[in-house]
């Protein structure tokens, strides 16, 4: 894969069969994930916080040629551990097997706001819930033919680093800079999964994505009031691409057939704003093992998800 192939999302191969878990699926990126994957045969879970949201995105799908039957709006709210192990039992239930997990739900910079279990928004949303999510789910991705995750961080991640003795920010919150530790740690998450499958020798892959600069409502809806003057007002019309392009990196990951487990898949444009995907650096600070064991051993305390020793 180059830039200069400029692979786009009618090279998706078919996906009849296969069961997905989108998470934020009713909006941006992740509507724009369900679409293309929908469209091209698949059975998607849109796991999304407001269902009536969800059954109206899905509806849309429908009417632009998506088949009803293979679109299922779940409540999945991911910053409520509560709601993710009901999802997951919910899902268990329902599929014998799950196909390919897209972490992609998050939130961008709202004012200090804790989640019901006591931690910081964003590191719940953000990081938190899909950890514990993807936890839950292993046993649904083992059972499938080349499971995939992919969970979605952001070029944000290299600004990012990991305050383990202030997580919560009572001593100093700062919504970008929190923004950015969840994207960090979104990334040492993905890394630190990827090496935990290897060494136990999981069929699953687990992949990183990232959507460059795209125009979404995340940078309008929740972001406090700087953030999303800079951002939603200024930055998404002058140099944001639309989510069906922010889409593409994960939409590759998660269906391109040369992605290995490992890879970070993000445009290939200048500062990787924007452009067809293409594998990209990952910092080395969040490819750094220590801290990945770091996080991976309090993410565990902290959702209380043991995964498969490794």
């Amino acid at each position: 894969m180059t830039r200069k192939q400029r692979w786009t999302a009618d090279l998706i191969p078919d996906q009849t069969g296969r069961v997905f878990v989108v998470t934020g699926a009713n909006s941006g990126l992740g509507l724009a994930t369900t679409r293309a994957l929908a469209l091209r045969g698949a059975h998607v879970v849109l796991a999304v916080r407001d269902e009536e949201k969800g059954r109206a995105a899905a509806a849309g799908l429908a009417a632009a040629g998506a088949e009803p039957g293979l679109l299922d709006v779940r409540r999945l709210d991911l910053a409520d551990l509560d709601s993710v192990r009901a999802f997951a039992d919910r899902m268990r239930a329902e599929h014998p097997r799950l196909d390919v997990l897209v972490n992609n739900a998050g939130v961008l910079a709202p004012p200090r706001t804790l989640s019901p279990q006591g931690h910081e928004l964003q590191f719940a949303v953000n990081h938190l819930g899909h950890f514990a999510l993807t936890g839950l789910l292993l046993d649904l991705l083992a059972a499938s033919r080349e499971p995939r995750v992919v969970t979605v961080s952001s070029i944000n991640h290299r600004q990012g680093s990991l305050r383990f003795d202030d997580l919560a920010g009572e001593r100093d919150y700062a919504p970008m800079a929190f923004y950015n530790q969840s994207k960090f740690a979104n990334a040492v998450f993905g890394r630190e999964l990827h090496r935990r499958l290897v060494a136990t020798r999981s069929p699953v892959r687990a992949v990183l994505a990232h959507p460059g600069y795209t125009a979404t409502n995340l940078q309008t809806k929740d972001t406090s009031g700087l953030a999303r003057l800079v951002l939603g007002y200024v930055g998404n019309p002058l140099l944001a691409q639309r989510p069906e392009r922010g889409a593409l990196p994960q939409l590759y990951a998660a269906t391109a057939t040369d992605v290995t487990g490992g890879d970070f898949i993000g445009p290939g444009g200048p500062a990787e704003l924007r452009g067809a995907p293409t594998r990209v650096r990952l910092s080395d600070a969040a490819a750094d093992p220590a801290t990945g064991r770091r996080l991976w051993e309090l993410s565990e305390h902290l959702t209380e998800v043991r995964y498969p020793d490794a």
